[in-house]
């Protein structure tokens, strides 16, 4: 190779380089939207990636840097996201203008990791409203209602395995346990499968949940990549989800339905629901389509549900006069049912609720919710003295939950536990939004409330929570994990209440 010819490639070399990592870290600038300088590749995520913040901490701080802007720039890696501040903006964006902002930005190969890449909340465009037609009547209140009696018997199993071991006191990590009350829960009410992981700690279902799904371990980079680097992901095959788990859940499904088909077998779960979508002419969903789909609810009531339950826990465990003020509302149900709860007693207890709600305020799950844009759209000024920006088909907007619930312009005290505030008429719905917002608001909203509710009934209802050693006061987020979690986990040590405390 001459010189010349060396000089050349190198030259174009450098060209690309600065095309594929730098040109784009100049969108912001180009259209006048405040955001730090980012650094090529890693964007403006490089203290996350180097696990020195947890995203949600990191996002917060972030937004708390622009509070007279109603958006500012953010780069997640090498892809501009336009994070939106202003609550009604988010409004406008994911209610009024939906059809311009249908999707999430996907982040797998559909053909490649398909029980990701094709359930619902992957799923884009007329695919998307299709699959939620379908699926919306299972969520239903009055759905939720012939459910209730499969979470009672988990929450029962579970309630009681607790009071039996805690009678002189126990610590417990949270995180575990109530991972085996969720996966119970799921394997019940999607999968017609009886589990009972408090006695059966070993039991396949659990210990393949156990396995498959763990965001402090390889899954969160994983996520990452197929999030980032698509390109590279689909080129070395990097799947969130291999053909495994897609085996074992498939089977599961296809057996259940040959099962009760054959025999007329009726099971008021996620499969029964599923099946009634199926006529006679093949129209409805596919044994692959309902897996895809249980598989989803199955991620996000392990994952995301027993996360949300531990940090309930920990703000019940750590703060005795929310404890006492549940326990009071519980004992009234116990006497007003005759130690029968039944679904609208626990529906209606408002404090329960309160304490639900404020904890998703204050622990916001998921710390970001995206929307791609289909349609151009015109964004309006981010201060009164800008201009107003367009937004290209492609263009990727953000809202976080996580920051705006801990905005002191529309929260007081925003750091602070108060069940309070959603009895008195602070919070409004344009400020909350823990399950997002618009049509694409979570399907399962409704069941992980009332699961939540149905166990912290009966838990509480048998055994005192305490903080233990090892319970963190103040809690701290975990730096490892992608997903919202305590830093070195959660920590609380249950006792069984004495008898003539349980019932008066």
């Amino acid at each position: 190779m001459d010189l010349l010819t060396g000089a050349l490639i190198a030259l174009i070399a450098i060209l690309l380089l600065y095309y594929f990592l730098w040109s784009r870290m100049t969108y912001f600038k180009d259209l006048g939207i405040p955001h730090e300088p980012p650094i090529p590749i890693l964007g403006n995520v490089a203290r996350v990636v180097f696990q020195q913040t947890s995203m949600a901490e990191h996002l917060q701080r972030a937004y708390n840097l622009y509070p007279e802007h109603r958006y500012f720039g953010f780069y997640n890696f090498e892809t501009p996201v336009i994070v939106i501040r202003d609550p009604e903006l988010i409004t406008a964006i994911a209610v009024k203008h939906f059809d311009q902002f249908t999707d999430h930005r996907g982040f797998v190969d559909e053909d490649l990791d398909p029980l990701m890449g094709k359930n619902l909340f992957s799923l884009r465009g007329d695919r998307w409203r299709e699959m939620r037609r379908l699926l919306s009547p299972a969520f239903t209140s009055s759905k939720m209602k012939t459910m209730f009696p499969l979470m009672c018997d988990c929450a029962v199993n579970f309630a009681e395995y607790i009071a039996m071991e805690s009678k002189q006191g126990k610590v417990y990590d949270m995180k575990a346990i109530f991972g085996r009350y969720t996966t119970d829960v799921i394997a019940s009410c999607s999968f017609g499968i009886s589990a009972d992981s408090m006695k059966n700690p070993n039991n396949e279902f659990y210990m393949f949940a156990k396995e498959t799904i763990n965001f402090i371990s390889g899954l969160s980079l994983k996520f990452l990549m197929g999030k980032n680097f698509p390109t590279i992901s689909k080129l070395f095959g990097i799947r969130l989800f291999g053909d495994k788990p897609r085996r074992y859940f498939r089977g599961i499904v296809a057996d259940a339905v040959k099962m009760r088909e054959e025999k007329g077998i009726y099971r008021p779960d996620m499969i029964q629901l599923m099946m009634e979508t199926r006529d006679k002419d093949g129209g409805g969903l596919t044994i692959d389509e309902m897996t895809y789909q249980a598989f989803v609810f199955f991620l996000a009531g392990y994952d995301t549900t027993s996360s949300f339950l531990c940090f309930a826990a920990h703000q019940i465990g750590v703060m005795p006069e929310v404890q006492a003020k549940l326990r009071a509302e519980i004992e009234e149900v116990v006497r007003k049912t005759d130690g029968k709860p039944t679904y609208e007693a626990i529906k209606d207890m408002q404090y329960m609720e309160a304490v639900l709600n404020e904890t998703l305020r204050l622990y916001a799950i998921v710390s970001f919710l995206d929307r791609v844009c289909v349609k151009e759209f015109q964004l309006p000024p981010a201060t009164p003295d800008s201009k107003p920006v367009t937004i290209k088909p492609g263009g990727v907007v953000w809202f976080l939950p996580f920051a705006l619930q801990r905005d002191p312009a529309y929260f007081s005290d925003p750091l602070k536990f108060k069940p309070e505030r959603f009895l008195n008429g602070e919070v409004s719905a344009p400020n909350y939004t823990p399950f997002g917002v618009g049509p694409r608001l979570c399907i399962g909203n409704r069941f992980a409330l009332m699961e939540s509710k149905v166990v912290l009934f009966h838990l509480l209802w048998r055994c005192d929570l305490e903080p233990s050693a090892d319970t963190a006061v103040p809690m701290k987020l975990n730096k490892k994990s992608f997903v919202l979690a305590a830093e070195n986990g959660f920590w609380m040590n249950f006792r069984t209440r004495e008898q003539e405390k349980v019932v008066s």
